[in-house]
């Protein structure tokens, strides 16, 4: 039996996302392991607090974790620019990473602003 979040695209591609985050951190030569687990961090935290939000039983809740997935999409756009300054990764990695997190991030958004619009409907306020 999947669990709902499973189901959800978005979910779907934080997890790709993260995998191949520390996928191409593995190959962080020593001195950069610093950048490597932070970006991981940064990286898997997004998947998790879908999941977490997905499992709250109130608007409010769900919509707060939602938003700190949305603000890991945030934190790791400048561990990855580091990450491209110091060549640890390739333009064509980055770009793909940098395209990635676009897409994650509008994902999330889509998700908030729809929680909101379903609040909205109910006639509920928006605290």
């Amino acid at each position: 039996m999947a669990f709902a979040f499973e189901k959800l695209v978005v979910y779907q591609k934080a997890v790709d996302f993260a995998d191949a985050v520390c996928h191409e951190s593995e190959a962080f030569p020593r001195g950069y392991g610093f950048l490597r687990d932070q970006l991981n961090r940064a990286a898997l935290s997004i998947s998790a607090n879908i999941a977490e939000g997905n499992g709250r039983f109130t608007t409010r809740d769900r919509r707060n974790f939602f938003g700190i997935a949305r603000g890991s999409v945030q934190e790791c756009v400048p561990l990855l620019e580091l990450a491209n300054r110091r060549q640890l990764l390739s333009r064509e990695t980055h770009a793909q990473f940098k395209s990635d997190l676009e897409e994650i991030a509008r994902m999330l958004s889509g998700l908030i602003n729809g929680l909101e619009n379903r609040r909205e409907s109910r006639g509920e306020s928006r605290e």
